[in-house]
């Protein structure tokens, strides 16, 4: 649709010397008339939603599960898969400046760019509140990543004049801006949930970042990160979080009815009732989504007529993302459906429809493949973690939970067309049941031990018969949200980052173990350009 929307460029202005005489004018201003149709606001909208997907269907979910007890990042013979540590400094926590995983701070920094351009667009301070507030929560959203991720950032509520140094704020002010962009939007956002709100901030999505940043609270308003005690830190905004976790559970809009493999299927999306924000993949118009590449069996493509995802993976797998022995020993409770997701043992081939094992032994070589809980480096002591060929390949559980269709794989690149939930209704029960553990009050008649059985329930998990202890919730969240990007922020906020797990052992020289590790060091390229900035303590 032809919309009023008349835009002002500087080079235009340049150009029409000849028949202007007054150029006294502000070339911030880019309209006349500010766009009063639904359509023309979201086309404007349409380019703030996705500045993560790039990073979360790769970098960004490397970084946190590598950094996290949930897998390993090693290396093949002849430096295969080495890449210069991108894999090995995360499970080492010897993150570096220049490593890959680490660059999408520029993501971020990006999307909040094109949302405030599109707040400025649509009139800034005198635009019509409902028009703007999504651009307004993905702004906070994108905060919240990078405040997650690097601690200190820039409050970035503006386009910057030219030449103007940005300064990086605390993290308890980042927190404290995205607290109140969420709050002061709420009552503009959309309540629907459905196609038209799929993939995008709604009431629902904007609630559910709120959980997250008030569960967090003691982390991230402690001053010094070194300075958080998982024991001793207080957070002042248990209740409040309880009180929007309520709020999500009381709309009557998301369930638990859907299976726990079906979810994550390569055709998942807006009918999955549990998914309260999730970022869309498709293998051919929104590209990038990776996971299932990083965590199969590393020759599935070779030379075998059916993969053990049900069809013949025509592209290579890179299988360097080995599950820790430690977190494969969660998946245990008799009955549980995760433990479906996980692969351990002898390899039998899957349904490509549906994800279920068949009686039909995976062959690799004429023997049934078979993956081993633990993984062996090829010298103890080699800090590139490279396990080697052959029997390298088969070392490590293997999470096939984004379940990956083969054709899809093959024809497209590797691309997989599974959606990524960022935000759940299981997350929220089990945020409440935390919360409520911590000290909050209790409401509704929920207590922790009948929020967690909730989720046993789902799964067809054994019933908790007492009050969870936080370590039995942090090992159900481990189950529950794998592979799901959470699991770093979690250990931080329950004290057990530092822990030794996996090949984060203080046998190797280069491992870290100290506090400042819990945030990330400022990528060098974005060093380069900010100048007036130092680098994160401990970097």
């Amino acid at each position: 649709m032809k919309t009023n929307i008349k835009f002002i460029f500087a080079g235009a202005l340049l150009a029409m010397t000849a028949s202007c005489t007054d150029l006294d004018v502000d070339v911030k201003s880019k309209y006349t008339e500010y766009p009063d149709s639904e359509i023309a606001i979201e086309a404007k909208m349409a380019d703030v939603y996705y500045a993560f997907r790039g990073p979360l269907g790769n970098a960004y979910n490397r970084m946190q599960t590598l950094s996290s007890d949930e897998a390993s990042g090693v290396s093949f013979g002849n430096g295969d898969y080495y890449n210069g540590g991108e894999s090995s400094h995360p499970t080492l926590h010897n993150f570096k400046p220049d490593d890959n995983f680490g660059q999408y701070w520029s993501d971020l920094e990006s999307g909040i760019t094109k949302c405030n351009q599109v707040i400025t667009d649509l009139g800034g301070d005198e635009a019509d509140p409902s028009s703007i507030a999504p651009a307004r929560i993905m702004r906070a959203f994108y905060h919240f990543i990078l405040m997650d991720s690097y601690g200190d950032v820039p409050i970035l509520d503006r386009i910057p004049d030219e030449d103007e140094a940005v300064e990086r704020q605390p993290r308890k002010d980042v927190a404290e801006f995205i607290e109140s962009e969420i709050t002061e939007c709420l009552p503009y956002l959309s309540e629907s949930n459905d196609e038209s709100t799929y993939g995008k901030p709604n009431k629902w999505m904007a609630e559910a970042l709120l959980v997250k940043l008030y569960i967090n609270w003691g982390v991230y308003t402690c001053g010094d990160v070194t300075s958080y005690d998982a024991s001793s830190t207080k957070n002042s905004k248990l209740d409040d979080c309880v009180k929007y976790c309520d709020e999500i559970i009381n709309s009557g809009i998301f369930d638990l009815s859907d299976s726990f493999r079906k979810k994550f299927m390569y055709d998942n999306g807006v009918q999955i009732k549990d998914f309260i924000y999730a970022m869309p993949f498709d293998k051919s118009n929104a590209t990038g989504m990776y996971y299932g590449r990083f965590r199969a069996f590393r020759k599935m493509d070779d030379g075998t007529p059916t993969g053990y995802y049900g069809g013949k993976m025509n592209k290579s797998c890179a299988g360097c993302v080995q599950m820790n022995p430690e977190f494969s020993d969660l998946f245990c409770l008799e009955g549980d459906e995760r433990n479906k997701a996980v692969l351990g043992g002898k390899v039998f081939v899957h349904d490509a429809t549906t994800g279920d094992e068949t009686t039909t032994p995976y062959m690799y070589k004429g023997e049934q493949l078979e993956f081993t809980r633990t993984i062996t480096l090829l010298d103890p002591d080699d800090e590139t973690l490279c396990v080697g060929d052959g029997d390298g390949f088969r070392q490590g559980y293997r999470s096939i939970k984004f379940y990956v269709n083969p054709t899809e794989y093959s024809q497209y690149d590797r691309n997989q067309s599974n959606d990524v939930p960022i935000f759940r209704y299981a997350d929220i029960i089990l945020t409440k049941a935390e919360a409520i553990l911590r000290g909050a009050t209790a409401t509704n008649g929920d207590t922790p031990q009948s929020l967690f059985n909730q989720i046993r329930s789902y799964v067809n998990a054994p019933q908790l018969d007492h009050t969870p202890s936080l370590q039995e919730l942090l090992d159900e969240r481990g189950r529950e949200f794998f592979d799901e990007n959470w699991r770093r922020n979690d250990m931080i906020r329950f004290g057990t980052f530092e822990n030794e797990y996996g090949f984060h052992k203080k046998t190797f020289t280069s491992a870290r173990f100290d506090k400042t590790c819990r945030i990330l060091p400022v990528p060098q390229t974005v060093l380069d350009k900010n100048t007036n900035w130092t680098q994160n303590p401990g970097y």
